[in-house]
């Protein structure tokens, strides 16, 4: 006789309602289950990258915290189906509700780090999911009549790794990224000026020294040095007060030059006569470690200034914060290259470089949109200077607002660092 239609599939429900020989439904255990395997999958997956590719020791730490908890609940979920089936480990119940509550701990975390920093709705989706049934999974053994042996040395137990998971992932995602005071330090040092044989020019050696003193190391995103020579004739009397004002107003327009006011010295906007970056891009230092170079500027020697001013700057950000890809040289603003107009503003040209940023740590790699970090190398008549930041793809010329620039600043631990103005007067030089 042929079985009616669906035959099979109302048997396997059925089946699924009758309590096994222990008294429980099977479908609480798949119910169960459907939240500790995915999640016992997501922590080995997340933990153990993190183990070994994490680039801070405090990574490590949480990857392999995360690695513990994944096989806390891999254990949770073969001791619910002897819990069900056949009850034959005497602590079966109290592991599955330690696996439970550990899933529970994990996936929370989880999603609170994606909620706070991830771009992926499917991942923060996922983990609400998995953070609900976490919930329903310890109701649901809990409700299940087990017997827990010493249940305060078992509740003192849970609180404390659960406690110590959430201090250790508190500490690398919450406090760790907005601690970010260590910077390297730039020295410059200028020699003494050397007339060519002729008479007809000289030249001035100029030393800039970078020393990492702190514990961390440093990807040199762009580093720019520049001259301006200075025209600075002297009053014949005393300037008035007022002319003081308009020297305060004029000055406060530059960006990069530093004017003092002066009762007799006149003093001009610079020109800009030289610029060069002094570290290759994408370059990086490692603490303890110092770095020298050395450049020359030369100048004819009827030249029309009366000083010259050196300044030094480099941008950087901390190798314990981002991965980064080399840096490449993408092109120029006056050849068609895509620059925003807050970059060129006021006629200013730039040299573009762009490379991938990897993030420190597994989750955020994986929840995060992929980002890259853009350097404009600017320049112009009156000074250079150093621009960065770093989006994702087609985000480049979105104006970032205070908070954002903030929070970028805090993440990747982006600085800067700077020296100048070194002065050197041309009178002992033209006078020759």
């Amino acid at each position: 006789m042929k079985a009616p239609q669906g035959f099979g599939l109302r048997s396997w429900l059925r089946a699924l309602r009758t309590p096994t020989s222990t008294g429980r439904s099977p479908l609480v255990m798949l119910l169960i289950l459907a939240v500790l395997v995915p999640t016992t999958a997501l922590l080995g997956f997340f933990g153990f990258q993190d183990v070994s590719e994490a680039l801070t020791y405090p990574g490590r730490i949480t990857g392999a915290a995360l690695a513990l908890l994944g096989v806390i609940t891999f254990l949770g979920a073969g001791a619910v189906v002897d819990y069900w089936f056949h009850n034959s480990f005497p602590y079966s119940g109290s592991v599955a509700l330690l696996g439970a509550f550990a899933a529970l701990v994990a996936n929370l975390m989880l999603l609170v780090e994606t909620w706070k920093d991830g771009d992926s709705t499917l991942y923060l989706a996922l983990w609400s999911l998995l953070a609900a049934g976490s919930v329903c999974a310890v109701v649901l053994v809990y409700r299940s009549r087990i017997s827990i042996p010493g249940p305060r040395r078992l509740a003192a137990a849970v609180i404390a790794s659960a406690a110590l998971a959430a201090a250790n992932f508190g500490y690398e995602h919450l406090f760790q990224p907005s601690q970010r005071g260590a910077k390297p330090l730039i020295a410059m040092s200028v020699g003494k000026a050397v007339v060519r044989p002729d008479r007809k020019a000289f030249a001035v050696p100029v030393d800039i020294k970078l020393e990492n003193h702190a514990d961390v190391g440093f990807y040199m995103l762009g580093t720019e040095f520049h001259t301006m020579g200075e025209k600075v004739p002297l009053s014949p009397k005393d300037r008035l007060h007022e002319q003081w004002r308009d020297d305060a107003e004029q000055w406060s327009k530059a960006d990069q030059e530093l004017h003092p006011l002066s009762r007799r010295e006149i003093h001009q906007r610079g020109q800009l006569l030289a610029a060069q970056p002094w570290l290759s891009t994408g370059q990086w230092i490692e603490p303890g470690e110092k770095i020298v170079t050395q450049t020359v500027v030369q100048l004819p020697m009827d030249t029309p200034y009366d000083q010259l001013t050196f300044y030094a700057t480099a941008s950087f950000a901390r190798k314990d914060r981002l991965g980064l890809d080399t840096l490449q040289r993408m092109g120029y603003s006056w050849t068609g290259v895509d620059v925003p107009g807050w970059v060129t503003q006021g006629g200013l040209d730039a040299v573009v470089y762009r490379g991938r940023v990897y993030e420190n740590n597994a989750l955020d790699e994986h929840t995060r949109d992929p980002r890259w970090v853009t350097v404009y190398w600017r320049f112009g008549t009156h000074g250079v200077d150093l621009m960065e930041n770093i989006a994702r793809h087609g985000d480049e010329a979105r104006v970032l607002s205070a908070a954002e620039s903030r929070e970028l600043v805090a993440r990747y631990g982006i600085g800067r660092a700077a020296t100048g103005p070194y002065e050197q007067t041309l009178w002992d030089i033209k006078k020759r």
